[in-house]
């Protein structure tokens, strides 16, 4: 079937040309394919052309091929532009839609009369921290000549401002509204939830003032990046064993671990999860933190530090029972210390792949420890006496060390076999009797989810630098880390990919400009195989191959 101009030839010699919708058709009598006329368009001077192309458009919306509507199919007419990266973006706009995070805000922005994007606003300086971290100010670059963000051409830095002042303003409501829209939707397990703080230092050497409430944000505290010279500020975030954030928390940077998890319990109680089992490591060990975890019905899995000197810890490590087999190269004690109310339930893990590291590590320090001892032998007065008390102050080698009658060091054997016992050992308590001593067990291991989110956070998102001085704009910046982690954590665990392999390959789906004499077309690449893995892991479509087709005529009318 195809279109067809046939010609009349009129008597004052001119010519009428007719438009035609024709078919051919076997004549068995004939045995040729004749012409057979299935609708005449009329006259060409009198042809509405747009009726045509409507027409068009109608065939290719059905066979799922848009007609680009441009003459001079292909290149013709037609010069390549530019193109922006389109599949990472795509993606992220996606699961931002799939998890609800759209309809939440939009729910949230009908109290309000912005003129501006907010929410489009949001997603792209979320998908920013996701796909290629930059300041603020350069994210108004980056959305309007790098990455064709969906419903969003361009945005200026007081619009993303302005929208980062909102979602402070309605975090809270938002985190619960994220949350319940997540766990719906991928049936998250929330009665463990797993628990951990990081610290992230600034690039000055001056700390907040204090603000009303007598603190400020970025202060100077215990630092897990080891710059304690810095201020800094704290982030917690509590994770489900899938790795999904369900909720983050920022305080100020002299915050002690042990000083939040009040808070944190009653921000978890007030989402009414039901049964809860909070995971904590052994930073966040002591009776006063235990009994907040267990208020109103709560429970906890927490590690136990080895060397705490408590008599219960030494009890349980002593204890004799026989080892259950939880997996290969993995086994577990239990123990109970105490009785009555004063009962403790511990599990005692051994990790026989650990145990082998943890001797090679400390046969590697001994060599070097003997070493040492060798070097100062040696060595006589002043340099001598010198040398030994910087190797009895090295936190390194003292543990292992002792001091004869003449105050020289010497390697503690027995300090040595005592160690030599807790190789590929680790303690774990809980307060949770339903719960099997297996169940405990992995359930602590899953806690690597939470160091998993927070390397993430500071690799993977550029957690910093942090650009902003500003405490509002930078608990709002810790928020859109928070957004982003969400959705590449979803990411990663529909396809088993890593997150930094799958921005590198679905940032090389390309939107291209072709422009000239015969219109505009914007399109994309062809997906790769890879491509379209991920797209039917995730179960999404992939984007549209014209996204915008305009004649000159369209052009000028627009």
């Amino acid at each position: 079937m195809y279109i067809r101009t046939s010609v009349r030839h009129n008597k004052n010699g001119s010519q009428t040309r007719y438009i035609q919708l024709v078919q051919n058709v076997w004549d068995a009598n004939a045995r040729r394919s004749v012409p057979h006329i299935v609708y005449n368009f009329g006259r060409e001077d009198e042809l509405d052309k747009e009726d045509l192309r409507r027409l068009a458009r109608n065939i290719g919306h059905y066979l799922g091929e848009p007609f680009t509507g441009v003459e001079g199919a292909g290149t013709q007419g037609l010069r390549y532009i530019g193109s922006k990266a389109l599949g990472g973006v795509w993606v992220l706009n996606a699961l931002w839609e799939r998890l609800g995070i759209k309809k939440a805000l939009a729910g949230l922005l009908e109290q309000h009369h912005y003129q501006s994007p907010v929410e489009r606003a949001l997603f792209a300086l979320v998908a920013n921290r996701a796909l290629a971290p930059v300041s603020k100010l350069a994210v108004e670059e980056w959305v309007a000549e790098e990455v064709a963000v969906p419903g969003l051409a361009e945005v200026a830095v007081q619009q993303l401002y302005r929208a980062m002042d909102f979602l402070l303003e309605h975090q809270d409501e938002l985190q619960w509204q994220v949350y319940t829209s997540v766990a719906d939707l991928l049936n998250l397990e929330v009665d463990i939830l797993y628990f951990d703080t990081t610290s992230t230092y600034f690039e000055t050497e001056d700390e907040d003032e204090e603000d009303t409430e007598g603190q400020g944000l970025r202060k100077r505290g215990y630092s897990k990046d080891h710059r304690p010279d810095l201020p800094q500020a704290v982030i917690g975030l509590a994770v489900t064993k899938d790795g999904i954030p369900v909720r983050c928390w920022v305080w100020p940077g002299n915050t002690a671990d042990m000083s939040v998890v009040g808070q944190v319990k009653k921000d978890l109680i007030g989402w009414k999860l039901g049964r809860v089992i909070t995971v904590v490591d052994r930073g966040f060990v002591s009776d006063e933190n235990l009994k907040e975890l267990q208020k109103t019905g709560g429970h906890y899995i927490a590690g136990e530090k080895l060397r705490s000197g408590k008599a219960e810890t030494a009890a349980a490590l002593g204890r004799a029972g026989r080892y259950q087999w939880v997996k290969e190269g993995v086994e577990v004690k239990e123990i109970l210390v105490g009785e009555g109310e004063a009962r403790q339930r511990y599990v005692v893990v051994r990790n026989q792949q650990r145990a082998e590291r943890d001797r090679t590590v400390r046969a590697d320090l001994l060599s070097r420890l003997e070493g040492e001892l060798k070097q100062i032998k040696v060595l006589k007065g002043k340099p001598h006496t010198k040398a030994c008390c910087a190797l009895l102050a090295n936190s390194l080698y003292s543990r292992y060390l002792k001091t004869n009658k003449q105050g020289q060091p010497r390697i503690d054997r027995r300090k040595m076999r005592e160690e030599a016992k807790l190789d590929g050992r680790y303690l774990i308590r809980t307060s949770d009797d339903t719960l099997s001593a297996e169940q405990v067990a992995l359930g602590y291991r899953q806690l690597a989810e939470v160091e998993s989110a927070f390397r993430s956070l500071k690799h993977e998102l550029d957690l910093r630098p942090i650009y902003h001085r500003l405490e509002e704009r930078i608990r709002s910046h810790i928020l859109l880390c928070w957004l982003a982690l969400l959705l590449i954590r979803v990411a990663e665990n529909r396809t088993g990919e890593t997150w930094s392999l799958l921005r590198r390959q679905l940032n090389r789906m390309r939107l291209g400009e072709f422009g000239g004499s015969s219109g505009r077309v914007l399109q994309r690449s062809e997906p790769s195989p890879y491509h379209q893995t991920v797209f039917k892991a995730m179960d999404l479509p992939l984007p549209p191959q014209v996204f915008i087709a305009e004649t000159p005529a369209a052009q000028s009318a627009a």
